[in-house]
Formats: C-alpha cells, sequence, structure tokens
C-alpha cells in the first residue's frame, strides 16, 4: 500500500514504530484533497480557557504519503457551518469532531466529508475544530511521534490516560454545544435536537461532552465511532441515543467501543452498536471494499427511526 510505503520512509519497516500505525496510515491515506469550505467562527468570544498564552502556531502538514493533509497546535477552536438545501431541513443538526489522537485533526475524512454526508439527508451540520496538543515544528519527528503514540495505544487496547489531552476538546466540544443551541433560530435549528459525533480522538471529545455531569449540557444524541470514553469513565443511567461503530479488526478501539456498549446498555436507554468485520481504525469516509465503507447508512437509517434525518 501506498500508506505503508510512506511509513517506511518516516520509520524503517524493522521498527516497531512502523508496523504501529500501518493499517492506520492506509485508511487515512484514502482521504480526498481538501476542498473549499464554508466559513469558520470561534467557538469562544475571546481566547479558549488555558489557551490565553499559547505560543504554537497553526499549522497544516501532509500525511506522509502527501495525500492529505492534517491541521495541528490549534489553540483557537472554530466551528464550520454546512446547511441543507432550502426546504429540506429536519431541524437537527450535528457538531462533527474528526480525530487525529489530539496531535491533528483529519478535517477532510471525518469532517467535510461527513458533513456533506448529512446535509443531503436535511440535518445542518457544524465541524468542530478543537484544540491539540503541542507538536514538534518538523513533519518527519510529528509522525514519528505519533506512530510511537498508535503503537502503545493499541498495544494497551486503548487504555491510555488521556485526560489531560482531552480535556481542552471536551471543553471546546461542549462550549459548541451551548453556542449552537444560543444561536439554533440563525440556521433555523431546534436546540433540542443538537447532537454530536466523534472520530477517534474526536468521539473521545464527544464521549466527554456525553458523561458531562451536566445533564442539560450533553448532546441530544451522540455518535461515537472508532472511539470512546477510554478510562472507562462511569457511564450516567440517562443517556440520550447513542449509535457507536468500529471495526472488529481495530485493535486500538474496539475493546473500549465494546465496553462502552456495554456499560450504556445498563441504562434506560439501550445503544445502537454496529462491528464491521474489517476496516481497521480511522475508516472515516473513505472506500476500501469492505462492509465498513456502510457505516454511514447505518448511521442515517439510525437517524431516520431517532426523526432526525430525511430518509
Amino acid at each position: 500500500m501506498i500508506a505503508a510505503v510512506a511509513a517506511q520512509e518516516v520509520c524503517p519497516m524493522s521498527s516497531p514504530i512502523t508496523r504501529l500505525g500501518l493499517m492506520f496510515a492506509a485508511c487515512l491515506a484514502l482521504a480526498l484533497p481538501a476542498r473549499a469550505q464554508s466559513p469558520a467562527f470561534d467557538v469562544w468570544p475571546g481566547a479558549a480557557p488555558g489557551s490565553e498564552h499559547a505560543t504554537q502556531v497553526e499549522v497544516a502538514s501532509p500525511f506522509p504519503t502527501g495525500a492529505f493533509q492534517v491541521v495541528r497546535n490549534v489553540t483557537r477552536p472554530t466551528l464550520q457551518v454546512f446547511q441543507p438545501a432550502p426546504g429540506t431541513a429536519t431541524g437537527a443538526a450535528v457538531i462533527v469532531a474528526p480525530g487525529g489522537g489530539f496531535r491533528f485533526l483529519t478535517m477532510q475524512a471525518e469532517g467535510v466529508d461527513v458533513a456533506r454526508a448529512l446535509t443531503a439527508h436535511g440535518i445542518t451540520v457544524f465541524v468542530l475544530k478543537y484544540r491539540t496538543i503541542e507538536t514538534p515544528v518538523d513533519d518527519r519527528q510529528l509522525w514519528r511521534e505519533f506512530f510511537v503514540f498508535m503503537a502503545q495505544a493499541s498495544a494497551r487496547g486503548g487504555e491510555l490516560n488521556l485526560d489531560d489531552a482531552a480535556a481542552p476538546g471536551v471543553e471546546d466540544g461542549l462550549q459548541a454545544l451551548a453556542l449552537v443551541r444560543s444561536r439554533a433560530a440563525d440556521w433555523g435549528v431546534d436546540p433540542a435536537k443538537v447532537g454530536m459525533i466523534g472520530f477517534s480522538a474526536g468521539a473521545r471529545v464527544t464521549a466527554g461532552a456525553l458523561l458531562a455531569p451536566d445533564a442539560a449540557a450533553r448532546p441530544a444524541f451522540a455518535g461515537l465511532i472508532y472511539g470512546a470514553a477510554f478510562n472507562d469513565a462511569p457511564v450516567p443511567t440517562d443517556l440520550p441515543p447513542v449509535f457507536l461503530a468500529v471495526a472488529g479488526d481495530d485493535k486500538l478501539a474496539a475493546p473500549t467501543v465494546l465496553r462502552f456498549y456495554q456499560a450504556a446498555s445498563r441504562g434506560t436507554r439501550q445503544p445502537e452498536l454496529h462491528v464491521y468485520a474489517k476496516g481497521g481504525h480511522g475508516f472515516g469516509m473513505n472506500h476500501q471494499g469492505t462492509s465498513s465503507d456502510f457505516w454511514i447508512d447505518d448511521l442515517l437509517n439510525w437517524l431516520t427511526v431517532q426523526d432526525l434525518a430525511r430518509p
């Protein structure tokens, strides 16, 4: 695979660092180049709390394959709005949180492409660019460190203490929910139908919002795509509707997603779980010829049953 070749250039194939992220890299390498996006607006009225004195500079970096770019060193969270065609809106809205191990954000295959699929079914979408941890200026060093992180996470079945890395993103997610609800009339959105969907690290951000102590601050519905609460945080019994999707061969996320499903199933509302035989980690809106290619159809069917999407 092209992704494997690129990863070998960053780290020799004999190194365990290379083997850690090849499946992840192969999936992400299929992402489309960035397209023109809607204007973005700030999540916070001023500097995000805790980032007032941040010195890192936000940059876009190419993935080792060169097939797409990621955004990293984010200190200024933003939302990009994508609206359905006039006369087709259901009143539902979704905040989409891309993944990237809290080191970068995969804004296309786990953001913009998802937004386009959902708006086609009447849902207003806000793609969240949340804060990430500071990463090295040098791209090669970035990917070496990222592959090491992925290897460690996979070896431990996702059981890494990521609370500190996730905390700013969770704050951004909760603020984004509050902001969209407060301005719901601007976009023709029902404030009682604002949900959140996250991918990988973005699913951890979504889970953080879903498990917020204040039930009123939680999303009205949530989608956790190949990710969840990594450290088995207590799951409330009164969760809103939850959709879970993961590939069975995803050693990083499958264990945590299944544990989250079991914990959430003890509540008053049964979550929906889809486990695809193959797809690896990070399949997003990419097409690999596996059943995970159709997760978005399953999500849309679920949203339709919830009366949130048009058939």
